[in-house]
């Protein structure tokens, strides 16, 4: 099947080519990292994640977000989610690959990683997220080359690959819930101490991992002339639409714990975020920016009206998106070094080499989901 991707248009190898430029200027960066350690990024030692584990955090939710298209099609026999899955799986597996990069980059040491296999610790939740990451990959690799060769050979998929597509579904859930752990779980970071970031996470993740489905069904639409039908569009809408809901609802309800409560370890952070301290206001603009963009995008979606007309839902959903994007990729993962246990404010912005890293890995996932869906949709052209 590897041959579909050799063959391509202009525009196919154009695109991939800029991703390969993009890589490797991201490379020379990463080199250059390597070299000098990560006293090259913004960050210190007040603030020790930066934008490499926000991506992260972000894409694991993108990468679970896969079940929401999984679960309907093979629990529920939606149909309509018929031609939908594989590229969800498509974009789990580009998400895993994005993700554990990430992490990868992160590190000042990259090769130590494999410690985490030699001598593992049953007690850490890094261990774990870990395994259920790794696993999670390896499940969407084995599910969906399956299910492609049997529907290149015209029959249908093996019937014990079920096992394992049911299998996904709550392992999707668990990579999300237990990267949230990792924050949850540490009693000295006050903004991450809350039993509500695991199903925010959740349900962050189901709102922006549909949008970008939405997105990338509108442009191969229009240029491999594949469509997956207005009913799978706008159920997805749907999914997107409830589950954006959910997550604001619980935002506002970290908002009141906090301010109701008036413990200044809890407000600190999200005065902070959003009203800034002294003169540290770096994520201010950011974060009503996202706050904008989020509100704008429910409203868009809530109307039944707006929500039918394509051009208008996908931009809802490219700054759905983004808003999410920022509140996760940015302000979730910073917020919570803001300011220190002992009260230090010490902000942190990225720097040219990460923000150059950090396209190039976002360059690889789009490179590999583009050939994969090239590989599905050369497949499926075959066999028309």
């Amino acid at each position: 099947m590897l041959e579909k991707a050799l063959s391509g248009n202009k525009r196919y190898w154009i695109w991939l080519f800029a991703l390969g430029a993009v890589i490797g200027f991201g490379v020379l960066n990463y080199l250059k990292q390597f070299e000098y350690g990560l006293g090259i990024t913004g960050l210190s030692r007040d603030v020790t994640w930066g934008f490499y584990i926000a991506q992260f955090t972000f894409l694991v939710g993108v990468a679970a977000s896969a079940v929401m298209v999984v679960l309907p099609y093979y629990l529920h026999n939606y149909k309509a989610f018929g031609k939908m899955t594989i590229l969800g799986e498509f974009v789990a597996i580009g998400a895993c690959i994005m993700c554990m990069t990430f992490i990868f980059v992160d590190m000042g040491m990259p090769f130590r990683i494999v410690n985490v296999f030699l001598h593992p610790s049953p007690t850490s939740m890094m261990f774990w997220d870990t395994v259920v990451l790794f696993g999670y990959l390896v499940l969407n690799v084995f599910i969906s080359h399956f299910s492609l060769n049997a529907e290149k050979k015209g029959i249908a998929p093996p019937k014990w690959i079920k096992f394992f597509i049911i299998l996904s579904i709550p392992w999707a859930v668990s990579i999300h819930t237990v990267t949230a752990f990792l924050y949850s779980g540490l009693a000295g970071r006050p903004f991450w101490l809350s039993a509500v970031i695991a199903p925010r996470f959740l349900a962050s993740a189901f709102a922006a991992g549909p949008a970008l489905l939405i997105i990338i069904a509108m442009i191969l639409r229009k240029v491999a002339n594949f469509d997956i039908g207005k009913k799978a569009m706008q159920q997805l809408a749907i999914i997107v639409t409830y589950a954006m809901c959910l997550n604001i609802f619980l935002i506002l309800m970290e908002l009141f714990t906090a301010y109701y409560s008036s413990m200044p370890e809890h407000t600190s952070h999200f005065t902070y975020m959003f009203f800034g301290l002294g003169d540290k206001t770096a994520l201010v603009p950011w974060m009503w920016f996202s706050v904008v963009l989020a509100v704008l995008s429910l409203v868009l979606l809530l109307n039944p009206k707006t929500r039918k007309k394509e051009n208008v839902l996908v931009f809802a959903c490219i700054i759905l998106f983004i808003s999410i994007w920022i509140d996760k990729g940015m302000g979730m993962v910073v917020t919570g070094f803001i300011p220190s246990p002992l009260g230090t404010v010490t902000e942190y912005l990225p720097t040219f080499p990460e923000v150059a890293i950090t396209l190039a890995v976002y360059a690889l996932g789009a490179g590999i989901i583009t050939v994969l869906y090239k590989i599905a949709l050369g497949v499926r052209k075959s066999i028309a």
